[in-house]
C-alpha cells in the first residue's frame, strides 16, 4: 500500500460557511521581521553529494558592495538563517552610462546542495515550477529589487547573466523580510543538560516557527499546504511551545468545513487564494482529524470546538468502519492510500490495524465527552480490533506482530501496536526490546514523520536512552550535515535521499520533523 497519486474529477465538496467563518475569525496576523545577510560563501568540498558539500566564508557582508561583477559572474549569499519570506536587493552600476539592461538569475537555497543542481536537468515527479529560481532584467539602475514571491531560503546564488562590456553591477543591502504567526522563542529555551539535545530542540522549534504560517504549513518551500498527517505532529509541538491555540483550531475548522458529500475529509487543503480542499483521501489521515481534535481537547478542553466538530469526527470513523471486517481485521479498499511513511518497501497492513485502534480509543474520550450513547458500540469494536491484532497478528514466537501475506517483521508494526496500546506495559516494552535487537538500526524508513513515532515508542516503553540515541543519531545528523531547520525526508544510510527524483525540490524544513520538541518536553526528566 504505498502512496498513489490521486486525480478524482468526480468528488464533490461541502463548503459549511458557519465553519468557515469560524475559521476565519482565528486567522493569524503574522509576524515581519528584517533579516539582513551575515556573509559571502561560496561552495567547497565535494559539491555532488549533500554530506560532501561544504561552505565556506570568503568576506564580510559589507565586502559584497565592493564587488564589480559582469557576465558568468556570481556570489553566493549566506544569510546566516532559515528564511521564509521575501528577498530584498539594491543594485547599483559602475563604468559608463548602462547601454543595455542587467539580466540575472537569482537561486534560493535551504541548503547549500540544491545549488549543484541545474533545474533544466530535473526530471521528477513533481512540478519544476517548484524549483526555487527566478530570473529578473533591469532596465536602470540604480534600483531596489524587492522580489514579490515567498520563497524559504537560507542561501541567495546571484548570476550575472550580462550587463555589457562597458559597465558592471554592484550589489548591496541583502535583507529578506519574514514571517510567521508566531514570535521567536529565543532565550526561553528549556536546558536539557545535554548540548546536542539543547542543539536539537532549538532546531526543532526554529522548524516550527517556520512552518506556522496563515496556517499550518507541511513546509514552506514546497507544498505550503495544510495536511492533517502533518498537523496532528504539529499541533502537538505547538502545546509543547508556542500553544498557539488559534491557529490549530483555524485548521481543524478549515478541515471540518470542506468535507466531500459523502463526509470524507480530505487529505490536504489549500489555503493560498481561496479555501480548496485537494481530491486525495488517506486512510491514516482521515482518522488523525478525530487524534488531533482528541489531542487539541486533552490540552484545552474547548467544548465549542468539539460540539462543531464531533460531528465531523464520527463520520471518519463511519465511513472507516466499513473496511473492518467480522473478525475484526482492517483492510481498506485499494483506492485510499495508507501513508504510514513514503517508504514502499514494507507492508503496511498491520500499522494500519494499529492506527485504527489507536483513532477509534481517542474517538472513544470524545464521545465519552459528548454523552454520545454510540460510545458502548466504539468500544464493542475497539475489543474486536484489539483481539484481531492480539490472536492474528502477534507472533508469540518472534513476540513481535508481523504484517501481510509474507508474515513480514518491520518496524511500523511494532511501533503503531506500542502507541495503541494493544498490549500492557510491560508486554509493549518487551516488544520494543526485542525490536531493538532484531530492527536497529532502523533501515528503509524514508521520514522523521516515521522516525517520530520509533522515537516515541521507545520512550512509551520506557526505553529513554535508546529513544535519545536514535534522537542524536537522526535528528543529531541532520544538524551535522548543515540543517538549521529539519528535513521533509532523510535516510541516514543516503543523505541524498528523494522521493521526489532530485533534492533540488525536497523541503529542507518540513513540519512533520519538528517533534523532538514534543518528545523532549513530554519524556525527558529535566532536573
Amino acid at each position: 500500500m504505498g502512496f498513489k497519486f490521486q486525480i478524482n474529477d468526480d468528488v464533490k465538496f461541502n463548503h459549511n460557511m458557519d465553519l468557515l467563518t469560524k475559521a476565519d475569525n482565528y486567522k493569524p496576523e503574522l509576524h515581519i521581521t528584517k533579516v539582513k545577510a551575515k556573509s559571502i560563501v561560496e561552495l567547497n568540498e565535494d559539491p555532488t553529494k549533500l554530506e560532501g558539500v561544504g561552505i565556506k566564508r570568503i568576506g564580510g557582508i559589507n565586502d559584497l558592495s565592493t564587488m564589480k561583477l559582469t557576465r558568468d559572474d556570481q556570489v553566493i549569499i549566506d544569510m546566516g538563517e532559515h528564511c521564509v519570506g521575501k528577498f530584498n536587493l539594491h543594485l547599483s552600476h559602475i563604468g559608463s552610462p548602462m547601454d543595455s539592461p542587467l539580466a540575472l538569475k537569482i537561486k534560493f537555497a535551504e541548503m547549500p546542495n540544491e545549488l549543484t543542481y541545474k533545474s533544466e536537468d530535473y526530471d521528477g515527479w513533481l512540478s519544476k515550477a517548484w524549483i526555487q529560481e527566478e530570473v529578473v532584467h533591469l532596465d536602470q539602475l540604480p534600483a531596489d529589487l524587492n522580489l514579490t514571491r515567498r520563497y524559504a531560503f537560507r542561501y541567495v546564488q546571484i548570476s550575472v547573466i550580462d550587463t555589457s562590456p562597458k559597465w558592471q553591477v554592484m550589489l548591496s543591502e541583502p535583507y529578506a523580510t519574514i514571517t510567521s504567526s508566531v514570535s521567536s522563542l529565543e532565550g526561553k529555551w528549556p536546558d536539557f543538560h545535554d548540548d546536542e539535545l539543547n542543539e536539537i530542540y532549538k532546531v526543532g522549534v526554529k522548524t516550527l516557527h517556520d512552518c506556522m504560517q496563515d496556517v499550518f504549513e507541511d513546509g514552506p518551500k514546497r507544498d505550503r499546504r495544510l495536511w492533517l498527517g502533518d498537523l496532528r505532529l504539529q499541533a502537538l509541538a505547538n502545546y509543547s511551545t508556542f500553544d498557539n491555540q488559534a491557529l490549530v483550531k483555524r485548521c481543524l475548522y478549515l478541515f471540518g468545513a470542506m468535507t466531500a458529500t459523502d463526509g470524507r475529509i480530505s487529505a490536504n487543503v489549500f489555503t493560498n487564494q481561496e479555501y480548496v480542499p485537494d481530491d486525495t483521501f488517506m486512510y491514516d489521515y482521515s482518522l488523525f482529524f478525530i487524534t488531533t481534535l482528541a489531542d487539541f481537547e486533552d490540552q484545552h478542553n474547548d467544548m465549542e470546538l468539539l460540539s462543531d466538530l464531533y460531528p465531523v469526527a464520527k463520520k471518519q470513523w463511519e465511513v472507516m468502519e466499513g473496511f473492518i471486517s467480522e473478525e475484526g481485521m482492517v483492510k481498506p479498499p485499494k483506492e485510499y492510500t495508507v501513508f504510514v511513511d513514503w517508504s514502499t518497501k514494507f507492508d503496511k497492513s498491520t500499522a494500519t490495524q494499529a492506527i485504527t485502534i489507536y483513532a477509534i480509543k481517542k474517538l472513544i474520550k470524545l464521545a465519552t465527552q459528548m454523552d454520545d450513547p454510540v460510545v458502548n458500540h466504539y468500544q464493542e469494536l475497539c475489543n474486536q480490533l484489539v483481539s484481531y491484532a492480539k490472536s492474528e497478528l502477534f507472533d508469540e514466537d518472534q513476540g513481535l506482530f508481523i504484517s501481510g501475506d509474507q508474515r513480514e517483521v518491520n518496524i511500523a508494526s511494532q511501533v503503531w501496536m506500542v502507541l495503541a496500546d494493544v498490549l500492557d506495559v510491560q508486554e509493549s516494552k518487551e516488544v520494543m526490546q526485542k525490536a531493538l535487537a532484531t530492527l536497529f538500526p532502523v533501515k528503509g524508513i524514508a521520514t522523521p514523520y516515521m522516525y517520530h513515532h520509533i522515537d516515541e515508542a521507545l520512550f512509551k516503553s520506557g526505553l529513554s536512552d535508546e529513544a535519545i540515541k536514535l534522537m542524536k543519531g537522526y535528528w543529531g545528523k541532520m544538524i551535522d550535515l548543515g540543517a538549521d531547520t529539519y528535513w521533509e525526508a532523510f535516510e541516514p544510510e543516503n543523505p541524498d535521499y528523494s522521493p521526489y527524483g532530485s533534492p533540488i525540490v525536497n523541503s529542507y524544513c518540513h513540519a512533520w520533523s519538528c517533534t523532538p520538541v514534543y518528545l523532549l518536553k513530554k519524556y525527558f526528566n529535566l532536573k
